[in-house]
Order: C-alpha cells, then structure tokens, then sequence
C-alpha cells in the first residue's frame, strides 16, 4: 500500500514537472513572438524618425491601411511628428500581448508603450498596437503619441 501511494505521489510530481516545462515552453514562446514584434515596431518607429511616412504606411497592417488613406496619413504624421523634432531617445516601457481589441477582430495583438525624448518635446509616450497578419508577421495597426 505504501509503494503504491509512493508511486502515486512520484507521478504527480513528475507530471506537475513536465506541466512547468509546457508552460515554460509556451512562455518562451510568447516572449519569442513579443520580441519579433518588438523588433518590427522598432523598424517601423524607425521609418517614421527618418520621415519615411509613405513607406511606413505601405509597410503597415491591412487595418492601418484602410482605416487612413496614404496621403492623409503621410500629412498627419508630418504634422504630429515635425514639431517633435529628431529622436533623442526611445525605451520600451510595457508590453502587453491581446487576443482581442476593442472594435477589431479576435487575433493576436502586441501593445508596446515608449517613453521618447524628442529635441522639442522632453517626454512623449508612444502607443503602437501590432496584428499578427495572416501571413505570420507582425504590422503596425495602430500608432499613438501623447
């Protein structure tokens, strides 16, 4: 009876150790997939400080593109960002990982918030919000600077 209740106990304790690994896995998985995406919007970011709005907009997510057409994007962005002044600096300071958005459909999205220091404005909160297209790869979906 004792080597049964043993065995019993050992195997709940190997099969809680193998459910840490598959959680582990996942985790690392999900945080694989936050730095692809943090990576892109860095990319993107990147377009918009070397004033490149047309191509940050072609490079943008289906959803970006039609809720805002190339031209009226390409002048908003300018007259957000211009008075800005360059880049002195951008540090993500959360990420957030969504299945689903308000007025959007369920997927996979990535809210990432910056704290940016601009030469004419010292602190700026930048909000991006990142779909999982479905072609794999994370775009740009929404963009906000307060």
């Amino acid at each position: 009876m004792k080597i049964i209740h043993i065995l019993a106990v050992a195997i709940l304790f190997l099969g809680s150790l193998t459910g840490l690994s598959v959680a582990r896995e996942t985790k690392d998985h999900a945080q694989a997939e936050n730095q692809e995406g943090i990576a892109r919007a860095g990319v993107w970011l990147g377009l918009i400080d070397a004033r490149k709005y047309d191509e940050a907009w072609q490079t943008s997510a289906k959803v970006f593109q039609s809720a805002i057409p190339h031209e009226q994007w390409a002048k908003t962005a300018a007259s957000v960002r211009t008075p800005l002044g360059s880049l002195i600096q951008r540090n993500l300071f959360h990420d957030q990982f969504t299945k689903s958005m308000p007025g959007m459909a369920d997927g996979q999205y990535l809210i990432l918030q910056f704290l940016a220091e601009f030469k004419n404005k010292k602190s700026a909160v930048e909000t991006l919000t990142l779909v999982m297209e479905p072609d794999g790869i994370w775009r740009v979906a929404g963009y906000f600077i307060k």
